[in-house]
């Protein structure tokens, strides 16, 4: 029987412990095995490898991403590595023009260092990707939505691109998360997430994870995984465990703030622009509509006329939203990109992605509703 996603986010991965009957998943907190000969076990050998705890999460993520295939890492960045860690020297990446920080260190500050050529286009326009695409191509990098400004990128297009050509399409899928979003039926090779955001959902566990349903891929991703030793603790794994099981019903509060916020804001005197995939306004509204179930709990606003003084005053000024770096908890968070998360990539470069010094980055939690419009008009205020 193949079941409903609420089911899969409760139940799969995970059966009552053999030894004990327990419900719960236990935290196997170990490093090692007991071995019954020489390569004679029960599948697990060492745990930077393998951990039963971490395992029955990997289980769990690659199920609600309609993968077949998942890997649990430290981090989101480390689960990022572990992918570039499949190029050579001399090959291309293709990626966006808006990204999270993190990546745009990662790929210029590292492996642009050892010969990866990485190419910023518009990855909301398949064209532009379609020309840039040369014979060194060997990976497609999007984010959908983007981090900050909530760019789409049109996922089955970029599919049907990279479709027997030997290039591996990876989509950072952590804004939408796999209640919104599913890139594999669309046509992506391999979905990474930063588990930290919305997959925890409670701040509390830094994480990252990758799933595939190519074998090929698994299986080199996994050497990468197993030699490098990106890989999180049990503790950790037994934490997001606990929190993807109520990840259904927080995206559906976290969705329908967003529209409430969204919807205020944008008729707000001092807001400059609104950036939610929700709005009809939105440049990938109707895409959105068609490969995501929901429009996200994201929203990024430019404040009118603010310089960067008074952005910082405002972006300090919250009671209920609290400013800080990270998303997708239960909290409501509120972010200044251009100093903090994108600090790493160069004004002009940023700039030019609509990063600019008055943009503020929501990410709006399952508060009351009314407490987060009332802490928001007190802070324009």
């Amino acid at each position: 029987m193949e079941y409903k996603f609420a089911t899969r986010a409760i139940h799969a991965g995970q059966q009552a412990d053999e030894a004990t009957g327990a419900v719960m998943t236990p935290i196997y907190q170990t490093s090692t095995y007991k071995q019954e000969s020489p390569g004679e076990h029960k599948g697990f050998e060492y745990s930077r490898g393998t951990n039963p705890t971490r395992q029955a999460l990997e289980h769990c993520i690659a199920s609600l991403e309609n993968a077949k295939y998942g890997l649990a890492f430290a981090s989101g960045m480390a689960a990022t590595d572990c992918v570039l860690r499949l190029l050579n020297a001399g090959d291309e990446v293709i990626t966006g023009d808006d990204l999270y920080g993190g990546s745009y260190r990662i790929f210029t500050k590292v492996y642009q260092q050892l010969g990866i050529v990485f190419k910023f286009v518009d990855t909301s326009d398949v064209e532009a990707i379609r020309n840039a695409i040369s014979d060194r191509t060997k990976l497609i990098w999007v984010e959908t939505p983007t981090n900050p400004t909530l760019k789409l990128a049109d996922i089955q297009g970029i599919g049907r691109l990279t479709k027997d050509t030997g290039i591996c399409f990876a989509v950072d899928n952590t804004f939408a998360s796999p209640y919104l979003q599913n890139p594999l039926d669309y046509g992506a090779d391999l979905v990474m997430h930063s588990v930290t955001k919305y997959i925890g959902g409670h701040s509390d566990v830094v994480m990252g994870a990758l799933v595939t349903n190519d074998r090929q891929l698994y299986d080199q991703l996994w050497f990468y995984y197993n030699a490098c030793g990106g890989t999180p603790g049990p503790q950790d794994a037994f934490l997001v465990l606990r929190g993807i099981k109520t990840l259904h019903l927080r995206m559906q509060a976290h969705c329908e703030n967003a529209r409430v916020i969204a919807e205020v804001l944008n008729r707000h005197p001092k807001i400059a622009r609104v950036y939610w995939p929700g709005l009809p306004t939105h440049p990938g509204h109707e895409l959105a509509k068609r490969q995501m179930r929901g429009f996200g709990g994201m929203i990024s606003i430019v404040i009118k006329d603010a310089d960067l003084t008074e952005t910082f005053r405002i972006a300090s000024n919250f009671k209920v939203f609290t400013l800080a770096e990270s998303l997708g908890g239960v909290e409501s968070l509120i972010n200044h990109p251009a100093t903090m998360t994108h600090g790493s990539i160069p004004k002009e470069t940023r700039e030019k992605a609509g990063v600019v010094d008055n943009l503020l980055r929501l990410s709006v939690g399952i508060e009351d509703v009314e407490d987060l419009i009332a802490d928001l008009e007190a802070a324009l205020r």
